[in-house]
């Protein structure tokens, strides 16, 4: 080989090796690249085993805690007084004249929830005939409960339905209602005319509510054997003044005092705090009306 042709072989030797360098770099970045994306790949995956120290992310965390359970306000009122003793003498002198040591309390499972008594008086006038009074005062107390609701709640609901049903009784006549001020929360006043075998019976119901407990008065009268019709208008006023002083009797039994006005006794402060049962009340398990209707009093004379 000639001197010219050696040194043209040398500087192209000289001026490929520059581009075998670049070409070689290029080969080792491209191998690289995929070890470098399966390396990557592998540390994304390496959290997801059992032995992973990876922090699981927020989304498959469980709930931080369980759903708070519900409740209800207490109720007000925690007790009934004696239903054979919510009216005084006076009043029994006045509506059941003979029949105010006639007093007959009602059966119950729980006199805290649920309690009833009647009287009945019959002024026997001889050959001119006789006067027939009856008398019944129903009390029934509800409790808070997280599924029925607040003791008031329900009150107000059997408050209506009884109001409701002394609208609708058997053979009722000239029914009659209207709203009576200063008895509880709220009062309905239900009269109406029964006419039975017996004589012509003016019957006056009145349901009042205060708080969480309902009372229910019942009273009627009669002329017996030709007596007169007693007035309707009379019955009344004497109904509604039982049925106020009832509604004192079961305000005073919660600590509260006679006549204050309705949430203002001591007793009504624990309606701010959550119920602490949630098992039904024995009183809210009662749907009939507690009170008997004046049919069944005229049956009894």
């Amino acid at each position: 080989m000639s001197e010219g042709t050696m040194q043209r072989a040398a500087q192209r030797d000289h001026h490929s090796a520059p581009r075998a360098k670049r070409l070689n770099r290029v080969l080792v970045c491209a191998a690289a690249v995929p070890v470098m994306f399966l390396a990557a790949a592998c540390s994304s995956d390496s959290g997801s085993g059992d032995g992973g120290k990876q922090t699981p992310s927020a989304d498959a965390k469980g709930p931080s805690s369980a759903s708070a359970s519900p409740t209800v306000q207490a109720a007000a009122y925690s007790k009934l007084p004696g239903a054979c003793k919510v009216l005084s003498g006076k009043t029994l002198g006045d509506l059941v004249p003979k029949g105010a040591k006639s007093a007959k309390e009602g059966t119950s499972s729980d006199v805290s929830s649920r309690a009833s008594c009647s009287w009945n008086s019959l002024d026997n006038n001889g050959v001119k005939g006789s006067q027939f009074r009856w008398l019944n005062v129903s009390l029934l107390r509800f409790e808070s409960d997280a599924t029925r609701g607040t003791g008031e709640a329900q009150a107000r609901e059997y408050y209506q339905k009884q109001v409701r049903d002394a609208k609708s009784a058997t053979d009722a006549k000239n029914v009659k209602s209207q709203p009576v001020s200063g008895t509880g929360d709220e009062a309905t006043l239900v009269r109406y005319d029964l006419k039975k075998k017996e004589g012509a019976f003016k019957q006056q119901t009145v349901v009042a509510r205060v708080e969480n407990v309902v009372v229910t008065l019942d009273y009627n009268g009669a002329g017996l054997a030709g007596d007169k019709t007693p007035d309707a208008d009379d019955l009344s006023k004497s109904a509604q003044a039982a049925a106020k002083e009832a509604v004192a009797a079961v305000t005073t039994a919660n600590g509260g005092k006679a006549g204050a006005a309705p949430g203002s006794s001591s007793s009504a402060s624990p309606s701010r705090a959550p119920s602490k049962s949630a098992s039904p009340s024995k009183s809210a398990s009662a749907s009939v009306s507690a009170s008997p209707s004046a049919s069944k009093s005229a049956a009894k004379s």
